[in-house]
């Protein structure tokens, strides 16, 4: 569905965005694949690696309504994956992160409505799921601005769905590259000892929105059985030489992450590879949606959470696979 298509990512400079534009051009043959950033020179440092005609580099910014509604014309397809992600910058500078994550989640579904998407896929994160922290709860109300929107489509032919998961390994900001940078001070420091977070590659992540693109009927938040891993265990694959010193939890951290609570179990199926929170009072019922794609549904109770989770990275898996984000 991705050939002769035109496919436009916001904030796609990102991590994400460049990894997903790569395996778009080696799989497909899109249209056009438009990066829409406010970042002129990560623009320009992306043009260098993709430059394919196909290419389109849109500088503007989620904030601004009528400059969606410009780029979003003739786009069959969007990805969501514009956001301000840092948990203490988010504690710090909270109007800010409203603006973009919830403000910019607006705006971006009413220009989609206004334009002839078909197709909209956005990015969450666990954090969304019971977050004490503002970064998590401007995720969740985007999330459910998302959801909500299959509600008021009207007689358009668009779906709005949602996919959240955990870390993402060697992604800018994330843990690998921060203690990658401290270890050449012979000193890693650790938060808490018990914490735990949820791992997927790059590609994963990227695998899933294409799923989430064909398969979602609209208003799932789509969610990956991914493994955990302990934070010390990550330090020790990085560095075995150096120091983990404790310096307390940072604002709005949690111990353990959750992708899935107890109280969207009553809500939630499993598709085999991921699970998904279904809308409650919705355009279908959680019935009519097992008995078509032979989902099941979960225990009541269930939860999804990153330091109760079966699988579990060892020292040497994570070795390997830091080794493979040096290569």
């Amino acid at each position: 569905m991705f050939d002769n298509k035109s496919i436009l990512i916001t904030g796609g400079t990102g991590s994400f965005g460049q990894h997903f534009t790569k395996t778009i051009l080696e799989r497909y043959k899109p249209k056009k694949l438009i990066i829409f950033s406010r970042d002129e020179l990560k623009q320009f440092e992306m043009q260098q690696q993709f430059n394919a005609s196909c290419m389109r580099y849109f500088i503007g910014d989620v904030r601004d309504q009528d400059r969606l509604r410009r780029a979003l014309q003739g786009v069959d397809i969007v990805i969501h994956a514009a956001a301000l992600k840092q948990v203490p910058a988010a504690e710090y500078n909270p109007f800010e992160c409203i603006k973009t994550n919830v403000l910019g989640a607006q705006n971006l579904i009413e220009a989609c409505l206004d334009t002839d998407v078909k197709r909209v896929v956005a990015l969450s994160t666990d954090k969304a799921a019971a977050p004490i922290n503002l970064y998590g709860a401007t995720k969740l109300c985007s999330d459910k601005l998302f959801v909500a929107a299959n509600n008021i489509k009207g007689h358009r032919d668009i779906r709005f769905s949602v996919v959240r998961y955990g870390n993402v390994m060697g992604s800018r900001g994330s843990v690998v590259p921060f203690f990658l940078e401290q270890c050449k001070t012979g000193v890693l420091p650790i938060t808490d000892p018990a914490m735990t977070r949820f791992n997927i590659s790059l590609q994963d992540g990227v695998n899933m929105v294409l799923w989430a693109l064909e398969n979602a009927w609209g208003g799932e938040v789509l969610v990956p059985k991914i493994p955990s891993y302990h934070i010390t265990d990550v330090a020790t694959a990085i560095a075995p030489e150096c120091e983990q010193k404790i310096i307390g939890l940072r604002a709005g951290e949690k111990i353990h992450e959750e992708m899935i609570t107890a109280s969207d179990s009553f809500n939630t199926v499993d598709l085999g590879v991921y699970y998904a929170i279904l809308p409650a009072g919705g355009h279908y019922s959680i019935e009519d949606y097992c008995a078509k794609t032979g989902a099941q549904i979960v225990t009541p109770g269930f939860c999804y959470n990153s330091g109760s989770n079966e699988q579990f990275l060892t020292v040497d898996e994570l070795r390997d696979l830091v080794q493979k984000q040096l290569v």
